[in-house]
């Protein structure tokens, strides 16, 4: 019995030290969020709008994600209904953020090796159109698995109470494979896409001097971190099948395994936007840091 008490003891430690990592993560992608709308020149930039994007992206990502943790670990059962709607939901945003780093690179690429152009294919009306593309694209992997659930499921299914978990909606071992298919395709277009933006950006950087070369390698260090993030995300996709083999072999080795995979591949490659934007950015950080001495300014 001290051992079972002790187990369970870690576990709600780290419960609640996930839950300060997302409350911070929160505070911080809330103060971002406002200071994006504060100012006209960020919510009628192509890029600032994309950054809001995977600020509000990863924002919902993390608290489904974070409800399902808390449900997971005190085994609490809900109505597959509603565990339907938090599938789609997190099934969408898992890949809404990976899309929409890539379409930011290539906004980088069109923004450094396209200058003159620039101004026509990173308008706030294409802005828009992207973000509608990004969601239609992120759907689709939905879509796919979400057709054969229907077509197999039961209408008693819906009405059962289980904890809630992605691996429900599976039924056959064929679905599994054909998601993960789905997936890799998808990352493998992302990675082409990074990559020949690197490869052009790099070029430009060669070929450029003074404050054009200084602001083409910044904008090729900023590639190399979506490619970071990017990874991260790819490595979150085979999360899955390390868990389910590890299942097999022991139930607290699971447990740790998932804690640690959640950490690594789900919470960290979300902490990274606001500090590739948010703090690197230039015009950002002095929108950020205006904003937190606004108060010691209105005093003096």
């Amino acid at each position: 019995m001290a051992g079972n008490d002790s187990s369970v003891y870690k576990i709600n430690d780290r419960v609640i030290l996930v839950q300060v990592f997302v409350a911070l993560f929160h505070c911080i992608n809330f103060l971002l969020i406002t200071i994006f709308f504060m100012k006209e020149f960020f919510y009628t930039t192509m890029c600032y709008i994309l950054f809001a994007i995977t600020l509000l992206s990863d924002s919902l990502f993390l608290f489904m994600t974070d409800i399902l943790l808390i449900l997971s670990y005190f085994h609490f059962t809900i109505q597959m209904w509603l565990c339907l709607i938090i599938y789609i939901v997190l099934s969408v945003y898992t890949f809404v953020t990976p899309v929409t780093l890539t379409a930011m690179t290539l906004e980088r690429y069109v923004a450094i090796c396209m200058p003159l152009r620039h101004g026509e294919l990173c308008s706030t009306r294409s802005a828009l159109h992207c973000i509608l593309i990004i969601h239609s694209l992120s759907s689709v992997p939905c879509i796919v698995v979400l057709s054969i659930f229907f077509a197999s499921a039961t209408h008693s299914f819906y009405t059962q109470g289980r904890i809630c978990s992605v691996e429900i909606f599976i039924f056959h071992t064929w679905q599994g494979h054909l998601r993960s298919t789905i997936s890799q395709f998808y990352f493998l277009i992302m990675c082409i896409a990074i990559v020949f933006s690197y490869v052009k950006i790099m070029k430009v950087a060669k070929a450029a001097s003074g404050e054009e070369k200084k602001s083409t390698w910044k904008g090729l260090r900023t590639v190399v971190l979506h490619a970071f993030q990017l990874l991260l995300c790819l490595i979150q996709l085979w999360c899955p099948f390390i868990e389910a083999a590890v299942l097999q072999i022991n139930l607290m080795l699971f447990i740790n395994v998932r804690y640690f995979n959640y950490i690594t591949f789900i919470l960290a490659p979300r902490c990274l936007s606001p500090l590739i934007y948010g703090l690197r950015d230039e015009k950002f950080f002095h929108a950020l840091k205006s904003c937190a001495l606004c108060g010691l300014y209105k005093k003096q």
